[in-house]
């Protein structure tokens, strides 16, 4: 059976600043690359068509893949497509056009010789509401965390320590996609959904350890250590795992979420035993709690 050990880092070498710097140099660049993507494109992330609006078809194709490509660009001379995508277990793909007149894409689908497996068409006024209503899901998530975790702990620094450390986790993670071509998309909100839930686990983890539990500040901290550190590997493992077979099989809806997630994971540790333990040291030697 294979075994873990977290080694214990000895953080007196570090000053606060120099823990802290880091993490939010990080934060800045993945706000900055946000705020450029906002100024270029109108909007801080690339929305896929169940936001934007439009239609999706799922076509079945025996060519090989670049001529299959080929074939779908030449098949619609007046729509073409604003993405193409392959799933390679089965020969089909998943083509998106900003019109809506799904039955006339799939007309011209049939026409040049694809088998059409399902026709999405999204209004662009229904996707400007399913947005609002995703977007706001993770506004409604995020501060009822915030909430949550001051009535926790009830003190200033700890809460927003924990509070900043998440916000950056779902922060950098979106500036992530944007650099790779992913799309904010249902399934890539549900991933920053699920960051938000990691942060707050790992940090409240190292927050009760520090502030709640009896022993010396390091000592504490390499108990958190030991728990948090090994679940969040654990879950990263996972997720790079998750991303290897989805990226195999052609399926990018996974693939894209078990991206965001290592981001984000990877992002969580850094933010919690860097930014949020300078907060706390801070906190517990020059704070209010000295």
């Amino acid at each position: 059976m294979v075994s873990f050990e977290v080694p214990e880092v000895d953080y007196t070498r570090y000053t606060n600043r120099q823990l802290a710097a880091i993490p939010l140099a990080v934060l800045l660049v993945a706000l900055v690359i946000l705020g450029g993507w906002w100024a270029a494109t109108g909007a801080p992330v690339d929305r896929g068509f169940e936001f934007t609006g439009g239609t999706e078809l799922t076509l079945a194709s025996d060519a090989p893949p670049e001529q299959a490509r080929e074939r779908i660009q030449n098949a619609f001379p007046e729509n073409s497509p604003t993405d193409i995508r392959s799933v390679s277990a089965d020969d089909t793909y998943i083509v998106t056009f900003q019109s809506t007149d799904g039955a006339e894409l799939a007309e011209q689908a049939r026409s040049a010789g694809f088998e059409v497996r399902s026709t999405v068409a999204v209004t662009s006024s229904f996707g400007g509401r399913t947005q609002l209503q995703a977007l706001g899901g993770v506004a409604v998530a995020f501060l009822g965390m915030a909430v949550l975790v001051f009535a926790m702990f009830r003190t200033f620094v700890p809460s927003i320590a924990v509070v900043i450390s998440a916000f950056s986790d779902i922060v950098i993670p979106v500036a992530i996609m944007n650099l790779l071509g992913i799309e904010l998309t249902l399934g890539t909100v549900a991933a920053l959904l699920l960051l938000i839930g990691y942060s707050v686990d790992s940090d409240i983890l190292l927050n009760n350890h520090i502030l709640r539990r009896s022993g010396g500040f390091y000592e504490s901290t390499h108990r958190a250590m030991r728990t948090g550190v090994t679940m969040t590997l654990t879950s990263l493992a996972a997720m790079v795992v998750m991303t290897i077979v989805a990226t195999a099989f052609g399926i990018q809806l996974l693939a894209a979420i078990g991206i965001i997630l290592v981001f984000g994971l990877a992002t969580d540790l850094m933010n919690t035993y860097m930014l949020n333990l300078s907060l706390l040291r801070w906190y517990k030697y020059e704070g209010v709690a000295r």
